[in-house]
């Protein structure tokens, strides 16, 4: 394991003005999106569209790296030229998700925990020599009136850990993913308290298991009501309460945060990374890593037609950069028309 290469990575994956692009849906994830506009969701119509994503001109610009399925990181373009070599010809660094999905936990079936420890040194040794310069795993943490439980936030920050632990030592940047879920009804305090022991229980187990904090890339919620809390909060207060507990529990030199959309709108995503970042300067950069909240309404214009491509590419681009300038903080939403026009 070189750990200058693991640095390295990681400080390219939250380079100024860039984040990035989750593209890493499961096929049951896919199906779903693709069910919303009439596509069905075979292999061949989810590599057009991905393919479409990764071909986007200018992408390189914004993008520092693209997480990828399975399936994904195997395929090619129609003229033969491997989707990994596509992106690394764009400047962007191929990442793949190595979790196996979620189950529901031995002794408390609300709450969910992550597969796959199971023979990942093998997987990521082939995801490497297949080009992954990165890895994502997602745990997942639920939250009601009693839940989550000691024991589940536990459980998930150790197999983060270990997950974590096995990346570095396959010279792959391991991004560590403890989603704090926005489905419910808690208010923004809850999920601010949640996110606290989730956080602070992540980074005990990355220290017992000798993780390289150098090397790994943290990917997590902003402190956000919850949706059917019908709490209202602004991008500015979202902020305020975000950046106060990452100061609180985030190592120093933690590379980089990449935030997930968690069900945020498009829009949504972006003027709250905005307001993060305008309450900086932060020891860490605060990025982002994006699945809907880029994807969105370029599936919409996709439709499953080459013929779309285009446009759907220009729509890509421009959420691209509009959370690209959210991480310098110098985005405003009267950019949104400006730019599309």
């Amino acid at each position: 394991m070189n750990t200058n290469t693991l640095r390295e990575v990681a400080k390219q994956m939250v380079a100024p003005g860039k984040g990035i692009l989750a593209a890493d849906e499961s096929t049951g994830t896919c199906e779903k999106r693709f069910a919303k506009i009439d596509v069905p969701c075979t292999e061949e119509n989810r590599k057009a569209y991905r393919g479409m994503l990764f071909a986007t001109p200018g992408l390189g610009e914004y993008i520092s790296g693209v997480i990828m399925y399975d399936e994904t990181i195997r395929q090619s373009a129609p003229d033969g030229t491997s989707f990994v070599q596509i992106l690394q010809n764009a400047g962007i660094l191929p990442g793949i998700k190595v979790d196996q999905g979620t189950t529901a936990m031995e002794g408390s079936p609300n709450e969910k925990v992550t597969k796959g420890l199971e023979g990942l040194p093998e997987r990521l040794k082939e995801y490497a020599t297949l080009g992954a310069k990165f890895a994502k795993w997602r745990a997942v943490i639920t939250i009601d009136a009693v839940l989550p439980t000691d024991a589940n936030i536990r459980q998930n920050a150790k197999d983060l850990a270990a997950y974590a632990k096995a990346c570095q030592e396959a010279g792959i940047v391991p991004i560590v993913e403890p989603e704090v879920l926005m489905d419910g009804t808690h208010s923004m305090e809850r999920c601010r308290e949640v996110s606290e022991r989730a956080l602070t229980a992540l980074f005990e187990e990355l220290k017992n298991a000798s993780v390289l904090i150098e090397g790994i890339i943290l990917k997590t919620n902003m402190v956000i009501p919850a949706k059917e809390s019908g709490e209202k909060k602004s991008a500015s207060e979202i902020a305020e309460a975000t950046v106060a507990l990452f100061r609180k529990i985030l190592p120093d030199n933690l590379p980089g945060q990449a935030f997930l959309s968690g069900g945020q709108s498009e829009v949504e995503a972006t003027e709250n990374l905005n307001a993060i970042n305008k309450r900086g300067p932060h020891p860490w950069k605060l990025s982002f890593s994006y699945g809907r909240a880029l994807q969105d309404s370029a599936l919409k214009k996709w439709k499953g037609s080459k013929e779309n491509a285009p446009a759907a590419q220009k729509i890509l681009l421009h959420r691209a950069k509009m959370n690209s300038l959210a991480t310098l903080g110098k985005y405003s939403s009267e950019m949104e028309n400006r730019s599309t026009s």
